[in-house]
């Protein structure tokens, strides 16, 4: 049976364009990008709020083979990125081959044909010999488990669900969580409330953010002269590979870091006795560090309140803390991160003998370099289980999986294999060899909580231990040995 197309992609962000323009240049045109929202952008479609923005320097964050000497500034915004993923799409001649609004509800593999059944939302299937998921581990809200959120009376939503027509002017608002989506929407919102109310579970390490406009001068000379812009994109890698042994091996290479964080807090925040609440109590590193030139400042507004009681519970006017105190909100904004543990619903992905992704799953995501999964022929997962990094441009890690895809494609067809499936040794093994490495990182030994570590199985799930050089080495090309191909 002759499949649809040779490859069928689901998500149309950085992962599945970048891996489409580089399977158009490699020949391999015979694909599709099946893409739920109405644009392309992934995390930077969806994600609307306020203030939205990278905590990556621009030069860093876009792909080598499709470079934007643009930029306005040092850190990209939402509106830019997404805008540059359009261009790459326009002047890779790949709209033809994006079908938006498009949501996946299965993907089921055919053991006799050898091939996927990529079933959408309107009922229509499209079969393809690879499926590709380049869904990302941050795709999927997390609503917090607190009694009575249903019943609350007022707008209550999730920051990656913006609302486009809300309007915040004058009312009281309740934020939920301090984590990155929350510490770049707050000081827009808290020029817009009546009141803000803030509740914090557990502060953040905070660092300035050193960010600026891009003169017309220096974009005159990325335009003009690119190696200019290659060498500035060279120190910039360099330069944030080098965080990595303060987090994986000497944590107390973080004392400069974690010094300049304090001295941040206290020339920002005018009343000290927030200091310490604001103050994390684990090590740097443990958690996502943030950067934030405005956060800080939000809570010198009369307006603004910082709550660090637990929550008891949501009322339908309100939030009650657990010393007993009422707190009446007109709209409760949800910051509360994403299901990096359970990225993949229960029911989307199907594998060999029906088993399901999502519970193969249980005990947190695992794969063979974070691309291949046993028990999933010819499939092959982007941004998947440990390829996040805590210290450099994950879009790095993104290019070491594109070229690892694209050379698996091109040996599957040179050999006229049906299917290749990663062993199940090999994938112990990696996972075993990583589990032993993340042990001792400031991640996993820290003593914080935080979705890098699956909530029940406390394993480290989502991180790459190692520099970013070895993971692009260890992806260079499809290695076959580690995998069954028929």
């Amino acid at each position: 049976m002759n499949p649809d197309y040779d490859v069928i992609i689901v998500g149309a962000g950085f992962s599945g364009v970048g891996l489409a323009l580089k399977l158009k240049r490699a020949g391999l045109d015979n694909f599709v990008i099946l893409e739920s929202e109405a644009g392309v952008g992934g995390t930077w479609w969806v994600n609307r709020y306020p203030g939205c923005a990278c905590d990556v320097q621009s030069h860093l964050y876009s792909l080598s083979f499709a470079p934007n000497p643009n930029w306005s500034r040092h850190f990209p915004p939402r509106e830019e990125i997404q805008s540059h993923l359009e261009q790459v799409v326009k002047q890779g001649n790949l709209l033809t081959h994006i079908h938006f609004n498009t949501k996946v509800e299965t993907a089921t593999w055919n053991e006799d044909a050898n091939l996927w059944t990529v079933t959408d939302q309107s009922g229509q299937e499209r079969t393809g010999r690879v499926f590709i998921s380049a869904m990302g581990g941050l795709s999927k809200p997390k609503w917090p488990e607190i009694e009575g959120l249903n019943d609350f009376s007022g707008a209550v939503f999730h920051s990656q669900q913006w609302p486009e027509d809300i309007d915040l002017t004058k009312r009281k608002v309740g934020v939920i969580g301090t984590g990155a989506s929350a510490v770049q929407f707050i000081p827009h919102v808290a020029k817009q409330a009546s009141r803000l109310t803030v509740f914090q579970r557990t502060p953040n390490w905070i660092l300035p953010k050193p960010d600026r406009s891009i003169s017309s001068v220096h974009r005159w000379f990325y335009q003009n002269i690119p190696p200019i812009r290659w060498l500035l994109r060279l120190a910039l890698f360099l330069l944030l590979e080098t965080r990595l042994p303060a987090f994986t091996r000497f944590p107390k290479l973080a004392y400069f870091h974690r010094k300049k964080a304090i001295k941040h807090l206290q020339s920002q925040v005018q009343d000290p006795a927030l200091w310490d609440a604001l103050t994390p109590a684990y090590p740097m590193g443990c958690k996502r560090v943030l950067m934030s030139n405005d956060f800080y400042p939000s809570f010198n507004r009369p307006n603004v309140s910082l709550i660090t009681q637990s929550i008891k519970c949501i009322t339908p006017t309100g939030i009650i803390d657990e010393s007993g105190t009422a707190h009446e909100f007109d709209a409760l904004i949800l910051g509360t991160g994403f299901e990096a543990s359970h990225p993949i619903p229960p029911g989307l992905i199907l594998g060999r003998n029906h088993t399901d992704l999502a519970e193969a799953w249980s005990a947190g995501p695992e794969a063979y370099k974070g691309l291949s999964v046993h028990g999933f022929p010819n499939m092959f997962l982007m941004l998947g289980p440990n390829t996040a990094l805590g210290h450099n441009s994950v879009l790095l890690m993104i290019e070491g999986q594109i070229n690892y895809v694209v050379d698996a494609i091109n040996t599957l067809k040179k050999n006229a294999w049906q299917s290749v499936e990663v062993l199940s040794d090999s994938q112990a093994s990696w996972n075993n060899q990583l589990a032993k490495t993340l042990k001792r990182s400031v991640w996993n030994a820290g003593g914080c909580q935080s979705w890098y570590l699956h909530p029940t199985s406390g394993r480290n799930t989502t991180l790459w231990p190692h520099t970013t050089i070895r993971y692009k080495h260890l992806t260079k090309r499809f290695d076959a040995s580690d995998y069954s191909c028929k």
